[in-house]
């Protein structure tokens, strides 16, 4: 992870500019990817494609990773990957706060002063028709297009490591369970906008959709324990109170449709989770990646052993 640097007092914020990071666009990254694709795997016919979505910090990478560590003949694919380049980012009108407790600062006459920050959180910031194509061409073709990820460039939080003997006794009950799991190509898509309201065109090339959630503020303590993140030209840090203006009122409004009256730190409004064949996190995987990685296991099985019936109960698993 590179180190963290000294925020920019430019506005609106931008990230850091770092030569030996530039690199194409999404779009022609991919179609130089597609021309010679990853080989890897690429005898196995029928990739199973698992999205795996939430809000940022809701432990998608962690779960990711460790899944890949589980499940045979396994790749992940990274929505980050996707971004488009640094000044393309779109920025946004937000309210300035008081550095230290976050109230927003007005002028003599009332009126909320503004400024202009970046917006990473926003489906204009990816280039979802180069996501897109990827994906046809993994259902198509069976194997992964060859990107170079910035987000293995990024580090995870902690404590999301699972202990060798939970992997071992994890991965032996899945080829036991499903031994046609070896003879499968799978394919983890890691995003936080896959199963939004601007991205549902997405959701019907995944076989498998899991969707993890978190509070508001477990969000929050985590994003801003996190250094930054390496962009395709630089590395961003976010501005203070960036989860409160932004990461968060966008995962509200992209996501709220997935809970029972809007209530994105609430219960999972089963009957749209079922007709869009999304599961939902349990509760209590929160904060438990042990847990967590069980339940998208038994999840991930129960698919395999019945397509039909594996997906729709958005918090079906072990202690649901």
């Amino acid at each position: 992870m590179l180190t963290s640097k000294e925020q920019s007092s430019v506005t609106p914020s931008v990230p850091h500019k770092l030569e030996e990071h530039a690199t194409h666009s999404p779009s022609n990254k991919l179609a130089q990817a597609l021309s010679s694709p990853h080989q890897e795997f690429s005898d196995l016919a029928n990739p199973l494609l698992i999205g795996l979505s939430g809000p940022s910090s809701s432990g998608k990478t962690t779960l990711a990773r460790q899944l890949k560590r589980i499940l045979p003949n396994t790749s992940i694919l990274y929505q980050d990957d996707f971004y488009l380049e640094d000044s393309q980012i779109p920025c946004r009108n937000i309210p300035k706060r008081h550095k230290v407790t976050g109230d927003i600062l007005r002028s003599p006459s009332g009126e909320v002063e503004t400024h202009q920050v970046q917006d990473w959180d926003c489906v204009e910031a990816l280039d979802i028709s180069a996501l897109r194509d990827a994906l046809s061409h993994l259902k198509e073709h069976g194997n992964i297009p060859q990107l170079k990820s910035i987000q293995n460039q990024n580090t995870v939080g902690s404590g999301g490591e699972i202990e060798s003997a939970i992997i071992d006794e994890l991965r032996k009950h899945v080829l036991e369970t499903v031994p046609s799991m070896k003879e499968r190509r799978i394919v983890i898509v890691d995003g936080f906008l896959l199963f939004a309201n601007n991205t549902k065109h997405l959701m019907s090339m995944f076989d498998i959709k899991l969707f993890l959630r978190t509070s508001f503020s477990d969000a929050k303590t985590r994003r801003e324990s996190r250094t930054g993140y390496v962009t395709l030209e630089g590395f961003w840090e976010d501005p203070p109170f960036y989860v409160d203006d932004i990461v968060w009122p966008n995962y509200v409004k992209e996501h709220a449709f997935l809970f029972k009256n809007g209530d994105v730190e609430g219960d999972f409004d089963e009957d749209v989770c079922k007709s869009i064949g999304i599961k939902g996190m349990p509760k209590n995987c929160s904060n438990d990646v042990v847990r967590l990685v069980r339940w998208a296991v038994k999840s991930i099985t129960e698919y395999i052993e019945d397509p039909k019936n594996g997906t729709g109960n958005p918090s079906s698993g072990p202690d649901s």
